[in-house]
């Protein structure tokens, strides 16, 4: 399996989680298939745990969600790799959700910002948080943007006080 450091754009090969200090376990320094697995397990463990989300996923995956985690595995291969292992179309994907609020890509981010920080080296969390912020503002925006919408502020990065995972 190869693996890349997806540090200030570089790609480097080799992959390898490190201590950091007073972490509950080890931190990855580079992206790869493996921490990406991780990442995606991780994250929506703690979706099927959030009072509202886990509602929202399990009613849409009940059954599913094995293939629902595959397909999330390539798509972040595809965005933080940049390997093209990704098919799919998520605009329309989240098109469909009717019961998706104004708010929820903003709490989705609240979910996916604590795990990554857990997985990742500071700086390269930050760097995968910020493509998943790209990621909610332009679902966002093509779910309840009108022309000249501005995508809300908890869409973009904060410097909140570093919080645990779910």
């Amino acid at each position: 399996m190869e693996a890349r450091k997806f540090v200030s754009g570089a790609q480097v090969l080799g992959s390898r989680p490190v201590a950091g200090k007073g972490d509950r376990f080890r931190r990855y320094e580079d992206v790869s298939e493996e921490s990406i697995q991780v990442m995606v397990h991780t994250f929506y463990g703690c979706i099927r745990e959030h009072p509202r989300l886990g509602e929202i996923f399990t009613r849409r995956l009940d059954g599913r969600w094995e293939e629902h985690l595959a397909k999330m595995e390539t798509f972040w291969q595809s965005v933080l790799l940049k390997n093209g292992a990704y098919k799919g179309k998520p605009v329309p994907a989240h098109l469909k959700q009717k019961e998706l609020v104004h708010s929820d890509y903003g709490v989705w981010l609240e979910v996916f910002r604590p795990v990554v920080r857990e997985l990742y080296v500071p700086d390269l969390a930050d760097e995968v948080i910020m493509v998943a912020e790209r990621i909610a503002q332009s679902l966002w925006l093509a779910t309840f943007g009108l022309a000249g919408t501005t995508p809300p502020p908890e869409l973009s990065i904060t410097t909140d006080a570093w919080r645990s995972a779910c």
